[in-house]
């Protein structure tokens, strides 16, 4: 089952804050099969910049995440044709960014949930398929 976690979700793997537990069950489902995390071809970008910004990690740590987050076989997709219309049409629509856009889209297209921590983004754009990490089960 392919599920969509958007870089509020991942950056909890690498960051202990509220909910990380949760993520990392996520994140734990994925590696053995359970589940499959798809991603907008952005997210490493967003994640890795959330990541920098911390300013937890070095720059060697930093690309060490990188190369992990390449080892996690992530199912990416690219913004183009119906997934890129699908996102503009959301983030015009509920005045949200491209960024959080693609997230929920990608959700949406795949007919799937998309996990996440970002109450702004939860706030602004409220659909069924949107689900807090938090309310993970």
């Amino acid at each position: 089952m392919e599920v969509v976690a958007d870089a509020s979700v991942i950056v909890k793997w690498f960051i202990e804050e509220q909910d990380s537990d949760k993520a990392l069950i996520l994140r734990d489902r994925h590696i053995s099969g359970e589940i499959t995390i798809s991603l907008p071809e952005l997210a490493p970008y967003e994640i890795l910049n959330a990541l920098k910004w911390s300013r937890v990690y070095d720059e060697g740590e930093l690309r060490q995440i990188g190369v992990s987050l390449n080892k996690y076989g992530f199912k990416t997709y690219p913004l183009i044709g119906e997934l890129k219309r699908e996102t503009i049409e959301i983030a015009v629509r509920f005045d949200a960014t491209i960024y959080d856009a693609s997230y929920v889209a990608l959700a949406r297209h795949l007919d799937t949930t998309l996990y996440t921590a970002d109450q702004g983004l939860i706030r602004k754009i409220s659909l069924p398929s949107i689900i807090p990490i938090s309310e993970l089960k």
